[in-house]
């Protein structure tokens, strides 16, 4: 397992005094990931090491290349090294469990991702719009306003590698009555979103039916995105939404909420399911 956090010096400026401190900092690491289905390379990604396992599955759900977990027979971390002869465990390789196969070529990019992006460098818009096999607009969940009202408190109390730098972001599956099922922490928004869904997976089949999604981060559309293809209903973010998060939302039936400030947040589309 690769490094979580690492330590750094810095200088401190003081503009008005012109005082200079220097101390060391804690600073989240950032490291590419590699995922390769058999020997062939799928995708790579700029993200905090950690749960690299669920970042893969998850990341292989929310892009319709596989439709549930077991579809995979084993995960391991193949044994690269750095230039001091040290492993990485930066490749990740994913075993197909017998008869099992992709179920979509993988998304054609016109540049590896980094922690920024999720769908960026992707050949076409069309190419981003990857349907979900889930209506998920007809879930019938009813969440009460003071459960999506607290959910950002509840995913911030479970953030230690945000305490440490305050460089990471977060995601967290929870059922319709608050209860957090999973959050996990990447300096990539969409890489949280893949974990923490990989990471559910695991041992609960797709679709996530009334569970909601609550990310420390804006609501942008790979999010959006990544709700609809794990068939979760609702979508909870800190930050503002994009248009494209809000058109998705609506044509696929997601309730989505942003601006989630206590005790007040803003509804952009199926506010029905909200009491």
């Amino acid at each position: 397992m690769g490094r979580v956090t690492t330590r750094v010096r810095r200088t401190r400026w003081d503009v008005g005094s012109g005082a200079q401190v220097e101390r060391p900092d804690t600073i989240a690491v950032e490291e590419p990931l590699e995922v390769r289905v058999g020997p062939d390379p799928l995708t790579t990604t700029m993200r905090t090491p950690g749960d690299d396992f669920d970042l893969a599955i998850g990341h292989l759900l929310t892009e319709g290349l596989l439709h549930a977990a077991d579809e995979v027979s084993t995960l391991m971390h193949c044994t690269d090294v750095d230039e001091d002869g040290s492993p990485t465990f930066n490749v990740v390789e994913v075993t197909l469990a017998p008869g099992a196969a992709l179920h979509r070529a993988p998304r054609e990019r016109t540049e590896s991702m980094t922690s920024a992006c999720g769908v960026c460098g992707s050949a076409s818009v069309d190419e981003v719009r990857t349907r979900s096999r889930f209506a998920v607009a007809d879930d019938g969940v009813v969440i009460d306003a003071g459960v999506v009202a607290a959910l950002p408190d509840a995913l911030r109390a479970r953030q230690p590698v945000f305490d440490r730098t305050g460089g990471v972001h977060a995601a967290g599956l929870a059922t319709a009555d608050g209860e957090l099922l999973a959050v996990r922490e990447d300096v990539g928004r969409h890489n949280a979103v893949d974990k923490v869904i990989g990471a559910v997976a695991r041992g609960r089949e797709l679709p996530f039916t009334a569970t909601v999604l609550v990310v420390s981060a804006r609501a942008s559309f790979e999010i959006v995105q990544k709700a609809a293809m794990a068939g979760v209903p609702a979508v909870v973010a800190v930050g503002a939404p994009s248009s494209l998060a809000v058109e998705l939302a609506t044509e696929a039936g997601i309730t989505l909420v942003a601006f989630t400030r206590p005790p007040r947040f803003s509804v952009y589309s199926r506010p029905d399911r909200l009491s």
